[in-house]
């Protein structure tokens, strides 16, 4: 349940600090003072152009100038965007503690190493940020430690930067001054950052490095998908009335499916080669690569009765016969193949799906980029008509999709103490919560931590221990369902 906090002073900090503490990027602040634990109070932007050595290390909202691209301060007024509650304050006087200090934070060793010959300590703030709901705007201030509002304010704690237990997390690693885990992360997340505003593939990944580093909370980032509204009309293309449809030739409706199953293929990840292109006497697609494949499209009600002939012919003409042979053949097509095409495609080892099975596909793939593999998918491609076969294995990769969603809920549910589960108490709480007809074994559960914790995928975090028995894993986002 959420508290309600009176605001009626604000904090002084330098711009660069207060955006790396609403980011995420640090926990901590150096105010010139000692705060008690438990005080509150707003995040007061201040100026920090007389202090050069304070300019931040290279990160996502920072250009090396030190400069803020959105600033705080703009003319003569003051936009405070958080407050924070402080939640402990050190005092750091060992000169063998600022690099270590450094790496945790956006300051620079050589600055925190001038401010120690100036004061005989330095003040080391654990904030705990939460983000206003709306900005409050006020006039510049000559900043002390505190300055006043303009009138108090009533908050609540709903809407921290991290969570409960990314929060823990950090304070742990902070108190004890260990190393980041991912130093070459945060220079990629760096790297990335400055294309984020106009790139939208950086902006995602930058939201998920984020999110894998700890410095932005548990909730799911949604991700930024282009235009896909093409894929709602392949079953349609494919199995349309051509009659009906806007008084269409047969050429031009065979075009248009053509080229949206070219397209399908080519998101599916097919290399499809020019040369090969259709028309008169043309192949309709060849696909190179992850394997040969051979594919002839066919729009309108049935597939005509010549569709397995016509595919022998052009695919031994072009390819040659023996690469033709061992190339993998599909027909994508309407309704239910006659006797003759389903013996046909029986003896030359021809495939034969829907549109809408084509379209099933392509929709797995746009849900789960990563889902769709297509050396895996060729051993479901067998002779004559196959839409159950293709079917199968969409629902076998959206079970195992929903398994990886269900082990990361039981680590997300084992970490709500704060506690480290091990790979044996994750496959007990999966196997007590989430398992159904089978049982998982500890093999199982030890590889699909393992994979979940990849920075390629980042949806857990992995501490590791004197053997793989004594590895503790942490929650990091949800994997979301798109059902």
């Amino acid at each position: 349940m959420s508290k309600s906090i009176l605001l009626q002073t604000a904090l002084a900090l330098p711009n660069p600090d207060i955006e790396a503490l609403i980011e995420g990027r640090m926990i901590v602040a150096m105010p010139r003072m000692f705060l008690n634990p438990g005080r509150t109070f707003a995040l007061y932007p201040a100026d920090n152009s007389n202090m050069p050595l304070m300019k931040p290390k290279q990160m996502s909202l920072f250009p090396e100038s030190g400069q803020l691209e959105l600033p705080l301060v703009i003319l003569d007024k003051v936009s405070i965007k958080a407050w924070a509650r402080c939640e402990l304050c050190q005092m750091v006087n060992e000169p063998e503690s600022l690099e270590a200090l450094s790496r945790l934070t956006i300051w620079k060793t050589e600055a925190l190493q001038q401010i120690l010959q100036q004061r005989p300590f330095i003040f080391v703030a654990h904030l705990r940020v939460y983000l206003l709901p709306q900005p409050i705007e006020m006039s510049v201030q000559s900043s002390g430690n505190f300055v006043s509002l303009p009138k108090s304010r009533n908050v609540t704690d709903s809407t921290p930067v991290l969570s409960d237990f990314l929060f823990a997390k950090r304070r742990k690693q902070l108190e004890k001054l260990e190393p980041p885990e991912h130093p070459e992360l945060e220079e990629l997340q760096s790297a990335i950052a400055l294309l984020s505003n106009t790139n939208p593939n950086a902006k995602q990944l930058d939201a998920e490095i984020k999110i894998f580093l700890g410095w932005s909370s548990d909730k799911p980032v949604k991700p930024i998908k282009p235009d896909l509204a093409w894929i709602k009309t392949i079953a349609a293309l494919g199995d349309r009335s051509i009659e009906l449809e806007e008084k269409k030739s047969n050429y031009q409706a065979g075009t248009d499916f053509e080229n949206v199953a070219r397209q399908s293929l080519e998101f599916l990840g097919f290399k499809i080669e020019n040369a090969y292109k259709g028309g008169a006497g043309g192949l309709d697609l060849f696909c190179s690569k992850p394997y040969p494949l051979v594919c002839e499209c066919k729009a309108g009600r049935l597939i005509p009765s010549g569709t397995a002939e016509e595919l022998i012919k052009l695919g031994g003409m072009h390819l040659g016969a023996d690469k033709f042979l061992g190339s993998t053949k599909l027909v994508i097509g309407p309704g239910n193949p006659s006797p003759d095409i389903l013996k046909s495609a029986k003896q030359w080892k021809i495939s034969i799906i829907n549109a809408m099975t084509l379209q099933k596909l392509v929709e797995l793939k746009a849900k789960y980029p990563g889902a769709v593999n297509l050396v895996e998918l060729k051993s479901y491609l067998e002779s004559g008509k196959i839409d159950y076969k293709i079917n199968d294995y969409i629902d076998k990769v959206e079970r195992e999709i929903r398994l990886r969603s269900q082990i990361v809920q039981a680590v997300k549910q084992l970490c709500s103490d704060n506690e480290f589960p091990t790979v044996a108490e994750i496959r007990v709480q999966y196997n007590a919560k989430f398992a159904t007809d089978s049982k998982l074994t500890y093999d199982s559960v030890k590889d699909l931590t393992i994979e979940l914790s990849s920075p390629l995928t980042g949806y857990l975090g992995r501490e590791n221990g004197s053997d793989t028995k004594s590895e503790r894993f942490y929650f990091l986002r949800d994997l979301l369902l798109d059902d």
